[in-house]
């Protein structure tokens, strides 16, 4: 049984109830630019991946770079727009990570999100020095390609066994098994437990809390018994 030190989290479906949002932008940009709307799960099926990879992969007709731009931009301003108020937590994440945090687990972000983006959330939550590291797709590589956790394992001296991805899209747990690291799926987020458990997670959770329950319980075992961590 495999005793992790890094926790690594997806941030849009993982951490934050942000699909919503993610699926109005991306059809207001559809709109914007004269294109037939993608359905609601066609949209959750592309997040996790980078904005420029998703855009290619709903409107692979876009093939000129103009056009690709507006998109990108008609997209990246009206998410921006409908999170002026940030978008919230999932329930139990926040006392959750402060848990693991006293545990003593390393946390990270692994994200599809643009660096700017990212800085911007952590920024309004007071989270910029939160997580040990985090690696963005426009800084790195879009999921499910590994360079994003193998930067974060050589970040942290992490070998890849002593490492947990946790996810709401395929992207995630592929990505995860790429790189040798187990996984997490979460159910509530972009896609169901149903779409994800095909990939072999360690665990399958509808709620963050579950993962907090089975890591405390983990933990407890590994001490043989003497009780679970203070969280």
């Amino acid at each position: 049984m495999p005793d992790y030190q890094l926790l690594i989290f997806d941030w849009d479906g993982t951490l934050v109830d942000s699909i919503g949002r993610i699926v109005e932008a991306m059809h207001f940009a559809a709109d914007a630019c004269g294109l037939m709307r993608c359905s609601d799960a066609q949209v959750k099926g592309i997040i996790g991946l980078g904005l420029p990879e998703a855009i290619r992969s709903l409107y692979p007709q876009l093939d000129e770079q103009e056009r690709i731009e507006r998109f990108r931009r008609c997209y990246s301003e009206h998410y921006l727009a409908l999170e002026s108020e940030p978008s919230a937590l999932f329930p139990g994440v926040a006392e959750a990570l402060e848990a693991f945090r006293v545990a003593g687990y390393r946390l990270a972000v692994a994200t599809g999100k643009g660096r700017n983006g990212l800085r911007r959330v952590l920024e309004q939550r007071g989270w910029l020095n939160y997580f040990d590291t985090t690696r963005c797709a426009d800084e790195s590589a879009s999921k499910p390609d590994p360079l994003m956790l193998e930067q974060i394992l050589a970040h942290c001296g992490v070998s890849s066994s002593r490492a947990l991805m946790v996810g709401d899209s395929a992207f995630d747990l592929q990505m995860a098994r790429r790189a040798g690291v187990d996984s997490v799926a979460v159910g509530y987020g972009a896609q169901p437990l149903s779409a994800l458990r095909e990939h072999g997670p360690a665990l399958a959770i509808e709620h963050f809390t579950e993962l907090r329950d089975w890591l405390e319980c983990r933990a407890a075992e590994q001490r043989g018994g003497e009780g679970l961590y203070v969280g």
